[in-house]
């Protein structure tokens, strides 16, 4: 009889039926995906060890192991700090992915914001990155242009597939598996920076508390899930928003509110007008009511006012003043 293969233990942890399976710790998580990450793991094993995890539902014990465990394997350099990380990784669908110029004010403020993502796992969506390239801002290959583009603009871009060739890889095996992975999850929470603020955007409302309870493990002092439009962190203006908060050791909900009283008609979507919006060429109720809902909950998030009001009030008064000129 053949040796057992190393990473075959985690896949029977998972798979041993309903009275002998059980979660992976937060060791043994980070234990697999470090194997998997090094190209240690057979296909078949992959392909069963994803789809058992999408079975049994990731705990926030295995996401934060796998997590420490794609953290150490980028390279990102302990002496780079940022205020604030953004995952983008669903895409948008139904709106134009507002957010975008909601990180650019941000960090036309002062505040430095490292965004990462991907894209083309999901047809017919607009992804992040290529929006970016309207504004002149290409992603970066190398910790080194993180840092340089931090510096001149205040504001980086990193492709998962830089980020993590093979969590890209993984991400890319959907139409292969049919269902999304832990990997969709676990990309959000990478925070490769360990920036003391965090947002990611979720679809389905039970994620959010997942995300959060993984954040808390990870030990990220201020962190933010927003069920938003099309999984993006990003709030719907004409709609309530339902939130996921972590503050050091405590953990807790809120609805932000809405910013607009009545529902707004969808609109053609022509990634052009991200552009024409900050250069005031186009007008868009609808974006410019998305920008400064979401700019509020993250001035909130980075604790740049007292309460939501005076967040709103700041975030209005932060988008009237923007330079026009800058793209």
């Amino acid at each position: 009889m053949s040796q057992e293969h190393p990473f075959a233990p985690f896949v029977r942890i998972l798979g041993k039926g309903k009275q002998g399976s059980r979660s992976l710790t937060q060791v043994e998580a980070r234990e697999a995906m470090e194997m998997i990450l090094d190209g240690l793991v057979e296909p078949e094993q992959l392909g069963a060890f994803l789809m058992l995890l999408r079975v049994k539902e990731e705990s926030p014990e295995e996401l934060a192991g796998f997590v420490e465990a794609v953290r150490g394997r980028c390279g990102a350099p302990q002496a780079l700090t940022v205020d604030l990380d953004w995952s983008t990784y669903a895409g948008k669908k139904r709106q134009l992915p507002w957010f975008i110029l909601v990180a650019l004010l941000l960090a036309e403020s002062g505040i430095r914001v490292f965004m990462h993502g991907a894209r083309g796992h999901t047809p017919e969506r607009i992804y992040t990155e290529d929006c970016l390239a309207l504004f002149g801002i290409q992603a970066c290959h190398r910790w080194g242009e993180v840092s340089e583009s931090l510096e001149a603009s205040g504001f980086a871009f990193m492709s998962i597939e830089t980020l993590s060739p093979e969590m890209s890889r993984i991400i890319n095996l959907r139409p292969v598996l049919g269902l999304r992975s832990p990997v969709h999850t676990l990309c959000r929470l990478i925070n490769p920076l360990l920036a003391k603020h965090t947002v990611d955007g979720v679809f389905h409302p039970a994620y959010g508390p997942m995300h959060q309870k993984t954040a808390q493990l990870l030990g990220v002092e201020n962190g933010l899930t927003i069920k938003g439009d099309g999984g993006e962190a990003e709030v719907k203006p004409d709609a309530e928003c339902d939130l996921q908060w972590t503050r050091g050791s405590e953990y807790s909900t809120s609805q932000w509110s809405r910013y607009y009283p009545r529902r707004l008609v969808k609109q053609d979507l022509n990634t052009a007008d991200l552009l024409g919006l900050w250069r005031g060429e186009t007008t868009d109720e609808y974006g410019e009511g998305a920008v400064i809902s979401t700019l509020a909950l993250i001035l909130k998030l980075l604790n740049k006012a007292d309460n939501d009001a005076a967040c709103f009030s700041l975030a209005e008064q932060m988008w009237q003043s923007r330079d026009k000129e800058r793209f």
